[in-house]
């Protein structure tokens, strides 16, 4: 693509700096509005300078994309409500053999759980569950926090589905979800493990270190108070003697009149006493019929609930046997959101109000900006420098491009870069095979994943365990920069060059 006229070219350049800024670094002193709404006004500056046409900014979103993001997220939010992730985060811990077993459990099924569900939410919901790990065990969170975000990004890019960047480049590139797994899964698994050597050769002492606190459960039982209630004894009165008061008589009748009266009184206090009773005795079947009423609809609602979570199980199940055998991707997890909707069997909107709508507009500015940007021609002319040293048909050109992706990745995150560099990476190889346009999608799609390892700002999933970790409520940590940079300059390299020499494609 040839460049853009001057004006277009530094109007174009300055709306993506406004985007990239804003994206980066989330909010600025002097426009504090976030990075979604940096993203439209990316989009926006885009169209009001002429870089764009309005009709070419509609066309640039990728629906099929935001179709395939919104389904995976709502079916996250049903397996989250399915006990799913509660699940495994408990296998975490169970049975476990120390602190190195612990970091391995964490690695692999952070690595699974992104794989199949996204990344950002493996992190989401596993952060709680590591920093009650590493509660129960005595031990500095920090390792277990690295473990679990590095591991999620790793093992996100085994899928088309993992992670952001992936659904562009399986939309873009039109590989088959199978295809996609079988080509990055080697790959993906022995840099999970590689990753995870790495974390226990760097805190082998941390831990080794024998532990003060025994190892607790990670349910706790609470003691019940049985109460019983007593009924009361009732107190009858007494058949008592009608004593003649001294100096004055009584006559038969009276007397006779006093016995009657006393016998009724008697006959009516007995008669009470047996209602009483009787009441009681109602009372007390009653309550036991109640009691076995509420405890069979009881247990009648757990057999319900549990058969609905099979259902989500097997709705997941069947969803993602249809991706892995090349049905549309986008379609199918639609498909599978809107079953689980109609399975529920309620109002939808609490659980739909879970989804994550502002990355879905985000995802819009982002398409928008970033397709202006290479509508002036500067990327084009950026990577026709660059692309004679980053060809794929030898190993001095992958490392060079996979250091381009590295950077970029953590200079305007994973996917723009996959967005700039997609067409551009897939025609460099198509002039050298065919065959290579598919690894070249995979290296792409596996060095922008791992590149997020870097830096604490390289992944969302970095962000999101750091910001769950500061605010959590039972055991708050503050993963910083440095030492998040310090264990990830190492693991990125180490892992990246490992797995370039697995990839099928």
């Amino acid at each position: 693509m040839a460049m853009a006229p001057t004006i277009n070219v530094v109007l174009g350049s300055v709306a993506f700096a406004v985007f990239w800024v804003l994206v980066v670094f989330h909010a600025v002193p002097f426009l504090p509005i976030g990075s979604i709404a940096g993203s439209l006004l990316g989009a926006m500056l885009m169209v009001i300078f002429g870089v764009m046409s309005p009709e070419q900014a509609y066309d640039a979103i990728d629906l099929p994309i935001l179709g395939l993001l919104f389904g995976t997220m709502v079916v996250s939010v049903y397996l989250e409500r399915a006990d799913l992730f509660k699940y495994l985060g408990q296998l975490v811990a169970w049975k476990s053999r120390g602190a190195k077993d612990l970091i391995f459990r964490v690695c692999l099924i952070s690595a699974l759980c992104s794989a199949f569900f996204t990344n950002d939410t493996a992190c989401v919901v596993l952060t709680e569950f590591v920093l009650n790990i590493a509660r129960q065990h005595n031990l500095p969170p920090y390792p277990f926090l690295l473990a679990l975000a590095t591991s999620a990004n790793i093992g996100s890019s085994a899928t088309p589905i993992g992670n952001p960047q992936n659904l562009v480049i399986a939309v873009q590139s039109k590989i088959s979800f199978g295809n996609f797994l079988v080509g990055l899964l080697p790959a993906v698994l022995v840099g999970v493990l590689v990753n995870a050597l790495i974390i226990i050769g760097t805190f082998w002492k941390l831990l080794s270190t024998k532990q003060d606190l025994e190892h607790v459960d990670l349910e706790i039982v609470a003691s019940e108070k049985i109460t019983s209630d007593q009924v009361s004894p009732i107190t009858s009165h007494h058949l008592t003697d009608n004593h003649e008061s001294p100096g004055r008589s009584s006559n038969k009748s009276d007397v006779s009149k006093g016995v009657v009266e006393d016998l009724d009184e008697s006959f009516q206090q007995k008669e009470e006493t047996r209602t009483l009773e009787g009441l009681e005795t109602t009372k007390r079947e009653f309550t036991t019929q109640l009691k076995l009423i509420l405890s069979g609809k009881e247990m009648s609602e757990k057999w319900k609930h549990l058969s609905w979570k099979i259902c989500v199980y097997f709705i997941t199940m069947v969803m993602l046997i249809a991706l892995v055998f090349g049905l549309n991707m986008s379609w199918t997890t639609i498909t599978a959101a809107l079953a689980l909707v109609v399975l529920d069997f309620k109002d939808a909107r609490p659980s739909l109000e879970k989804v994550s709508y502002p990355i879905l507009i985000f995802f819009c500015g982002m398409f928008i900006t970033v397709d202006g940007f290479n509508r002036t021609g500067v990327p084009n002319k950026l990577w026709d420098i660059m692309e004679p040293y980053s060809r794929i048909d030898h190993v001095g050109g992958i490392a060079v491009l996979s250091l381009v992706i590295i950077v970029l990745s953590n200079v305007i995150s994973n996917v723009p870069t996959v967005l700039l560099l997609g067409g551009q990476v897939a025609a460099s190889a198509a002039t050298i095979s065919t065959s290579k346009v598919t690894k070249a999608w995979m290296i792409l799609a596996w060095v922008s994943t791992v590149a997020g390892n870097l830096t604490l700002l390289g992944s969302a999933a970095n962000l999101i365990v750091c910001e769950q970790a500061r605010h959590a409520p039972s055991l708050a940590y503050n993963l910083t920069f440095w030492r998040h940079f310090k264990f990830g300059l190492p693991s990125t390299l180490i892992v990246t060059a490992i797995g370039l020499f697995l990839i099928r494609g």
